[in-house]
């Protein structure tokens, strides 16, 4: 079967606590970042500073009303055993949620582009994004053209990052020519490939978006 959603409800608590195999432990925080506005209603979430601009990422296939949500990520602040308290302590972002209705979530489902089927999947397997620069997020397709080139050190991607001195995040940053928005926030560990899961209540509407960096486990214990 493939990869089943983790208890996102517990994720997005804040407070909630987790210990690696190695005794390192953590505590969730939420950051906020901003609304996201979305004209059309199709989701994209990506590497930014990779595929932004290039036009090759699909939308999800499940979209959502037009309008502006809120973003927010689960940050967790990582403690070593015995370790003192510090003034720069260590942050890695566990996941980012677009919230799309303020309700229970009571199903999860992956978030699939277009020819993506999950019956193709193995035990344990997901479709997510890659991840070469570190980074995601999420934005509307129709703002994929609205931002400069990311790859290199120039464009608002790259100043917000820059001016915050490279934190986690999440950013939001709107386009200066077309006023289209993005949220970019740090991902997890860093490289890699990332799953996106659909909430949806009771009644089948869809709650948010949430991508899962694999930084926290189950609230019992995993290795590090």
């Amino acid at each position: 079967m493939p990869m089943p959603a983790p208890d996102f409800t517990w994720l997005f608590t804040p407070g909630s606590t987790f210990t690696y195999d190695s005794g390192t432990t953590g505590v969730i925080q939420l950051a906020e970042g901003g609304e996201l506005t979305l004209p059309t209603g199709r989701v994209v979430a990506c590497d930014p500073f990779v595929y932004l601009g290039r036009g090759d990422i699909e939308p999800f296939t499940v979209t959502v009303e037009p309008g502006s949500y809120r973003v927010e990520v689960a940050v967790a602040r990582l403690a070593k055993p015995g370790e003192p308290p510090s003034g720069a302590p260590h942050h890695r972002v566990a996941a980012a949620r677009l919230v799309v209705r303020d309700e229970p979530t009571t199903t999860w489902e992956l978030a699939l582009q277009p020819g993506q089927d999950p019956a193709e999947l193995g035990e344990d397997e997901f479709y997510g994004y890659g991840v070469d620069a570190g980074t995601g997020c999420f934005y509307d397709a129709a703002a994929d053209g609205s931002f400069p080139e990311c790859e290199g050190d120039e464009g608002p991607l790259w100043d917000a990052f820059e001016k915050s001195g490279w934190s986690h995040g999440p950013h939001p940053i709107t386009s200066p020519d077309t006023g289209h928005t993005l949220v970019a926030f740090s991902s997890g560990w860093g490289d890699g490939a990332y799953p996106t899961w659909i909430g949806r209540n009771a009644t089948g509407e869809v709650t948010c978006f949430v991508t899962d960096f694999f930084v926290a486990p189950a609230p019992t214990t995993a290795e590090a």
